[in-house]
């Protein structure tokens, strides 16, 4: 195998385009083998194999410096730059980091995963380049649907007036995650249909030279249009068209479903173990669809993450314009609901924790402020979702819990989120964000709070005596199993509550318990720092209760299972029994 001899770029620069050609076919083989596995941004690398390939035959990294957007599809770069034996290893895991990592290789500068982040990352490279007199390529490879975020624009608006060095590789495969969408999406279409000759070109408008390959999946055509730029004097843009998935006809027929696959079977494309069986997403999804079909004032805003609430494509259609992709743009997303919240439509804002971190603001100015009665649902805010270096989700309550005017809820089980889910949409009071639960589907057969107007009333689910155990959220369950664990070791039966508002403490219930308690203890999936429970810490800081905050340590972790993160943060039986016998007894 032509791999064997690969170990860096330099391996690869005296190869003919026929063993180029083999290498990228190795190559395609060992990803789809080790997907296979472990699981992995399947279309994404497959469909830039060969670009990954021209890029480092062509440039000479890392003193030319390539910059990947998102880096979900930089696969193909680790193994060119040393890191081929992750791939080929056979355990079900991966060695490496899915992303770009700079402590991994000196081949990467940046730890990337949101995207849209990679023109400007390219001109402060650029930048820093001309501030010393450098003479280096600058390299940014960006996809169609990277390019729908705003901060793409903001980075070639200012890439196009340096007039240096600055070379932008559009992977342009005519989707997001799911299909684009945008007017940007048909200017992409017209220069694919017409060769990259249509006249009303949207990157020479911005300054930049621009040149087009028909095929960006042929290695001598790419090489031959990388060559024409490399040291280029002036900002250019090369717009390749690829084929997301590319080599697995699966995958090339269904690239949404392909953009992140599970383990699965390569001859029949059958995810590997048992289905995930019944959860959140498709249990709000049906309950969504039956809301919006009664109320066609309610609509659902996503930024190209649709299956975060289950809306396949044949769904998104069927909805019409009750269904909104505004394209990897969750700062139009928030802005857009506030709009429509205030011109009398019900929006529902869906996307990831770790998105909204790009929001922040749009939350903060344009939705609260206005107190428009928008909904935000947030996937993935837990231990239990992404806790990858760049996608981490346990960071939204610290960011959020202390926004003026936001109602943040926190359900325990499926029951009691779909009634916080019923009421946010049909009141027309605040902005409501919930944390969408992550651990596992619990249901309930008792009954649930259907009104949530009266704002920071607490459930009290358990009373006791001496100790009062505040279960936020995903970590409830976890509360009543140390509340049976403390019984048995005390004898006593401790309180339980579920806060079920992150943004504000039930002050009355926590007057009540200065009669009868002397330790609290809370429970929360996310950062201590700014949290939930430093909210109970500070309103009993003038008063004798002890208050123990339980939850994650500032920090962030790549990786890093979730008991893990349970047992070095205390979040353990073990550690509450301590904690009760070192202040209580």
């Amino acid at each position: 195998m032509i791999l064997d001899r690969i170990n860096s770029p330099k391996d690869i620069k005296g190869l003919s385009i026929q063993e180029l050609e083999t290498l990228a076919s190795e190559i395609r083989n060992l990803l789809m083998h080790k997907m296979s596995i472990s699981g992995g941004h399947f279309g994404p690398n497959l469909g830039v194999v060969e670009a990954t390939i021209a890029l480092h035959y062509v440039f000479n990294s890392p003193v030319d410096k390539i910059v990947f957007d998102v880096s979900h599809q930089s696969y193909t770069h680790k193994i060119l730059t040393g890191r081929k034996d992750a791939y080929l290893n056979e355990e079900p895991k991966w060695d490496v980091s899915g992303f770009t990592q700079p402590r991994e290789s000196e081949h990467d500068f940046f730890s990337v995963g949101h995207t849209s982040t990679s023109i400007s990352l390219a001109c402060g490279l650029a930048r820093g380049r001309d501030l010393k007199g450098g003479k280096e390529n600058i390299i940014a490879f960006i996809g169609d649907g990277s390019l729908s975020g705003g901060l793409a624009f903001e980075g070639l608006n200012v890439g196009g007036e340096m007039r240096k060095n600055l070379i932008v590789i559009v992977n342009d495969n005519d989707m997001a995650i799911a299909e684009p969408h945008g007017a940007l999406t048909q200017y992409l279409r017209k220069l694919r249909d017409t060769k990259g000759e249509a006249s009303d070109n949207y990157f020479k408008s911005l300054g930049y030279q621009y040149s087009y390959v028909e095929d960006g999946n042929d290695i001598s055509s790419l090489i031959e249009a990388f060559n024409k730029v490399k040291n280029t004097p002036v900002p250019v843009v090369v717009h390749i068209r690829t084929v997301k998935g590319k080599g697995y006809t699966i995958a090339e027929d269904n690239r949404e479903g392909w953009h992140f696959h599970a383990p699965f079977d390569i001859e029949t494309g059958q995810k590997k173990g048992q289905g995930v069986g019944e959860n959140y997403g498709f249990t709000v999804r049906d309950f969504l669809l039956k809301k919006m079909e009664k109320d066609p004032s309610i609509c659902v805003i996503t930024p190209a993450v649709p299956m975060s609430c289950g809306f396949n494509a044949d769904i998104r259609q069927k909805l019409g314009n009750q269904f909104i992709d505004v394209g990897i743009a969750e700062e139009h997303a928030v802005t857009m609901a506030a709009g429509v919240a205030k011109n009398g439509g019900k929006p529902i804002v869906v996307s990831l924790s770790t998105f909204y971190q790009r929001a922040y603001d749009q939350i903060l100015h344009d939705l609260c402020i206005n107190k428009c009665p928008a909904t935000l649902l947030i996937r993935n805010g837990s231990i239990w979702g992404d806790t990858d270096e760049t996608h981490i989700g346990f960071f939204d309550i610290a960011m959020m819990s202390n926004i003026p005017n936001l109602v943040f809820l926190a359900p325990t089980n499926c029951e009691e989120y779909l009634a916080m889910l019923d009421w946010s949409i049909e009141q027309n009071e605040h902005p409501v964000a919930i944390r969408i639960p992550c651990n596992k589907l619990v249901h309930t057969d008792k009954p649930v709070e259907k009104d949530y107007s009266k704002l920071n009333k607490s459930s009290v689910t358990q009373k006791g005596e001496k100790v009062a155990l505040f279960a936020l959220g995903d970590f409830y369950q976890m509360g009543e199993e140390f509340a049976t664990a403390i019984e048995e070791e005390f004898g006593f039966t401790p309180t339980v509550v579920n806060p079920r508002y992150i943004t504000g403490v039930d002050s009355e219930l926590l007057e009540t318990l200065k009669k009868d308690h002397n330790l609290v203890i809370t429970l929360e999936d996310g950062i201590i720092e700014g949290g939930y429970g430093q909210k109970i810490a500070a309103y009993y800081s003038t008063f004798t209760m002890r208050v123990v905050n339980l939850g994650l340590k500032k920090e962030f972790t790549d990786g890093i299972k979730a008991a893990q993160l349970l047992e070095r943060n205390g979040l353990t039986k073990e550690n509450i029994i301590d904690i009760i016998k070192t202040i209580c007894f």
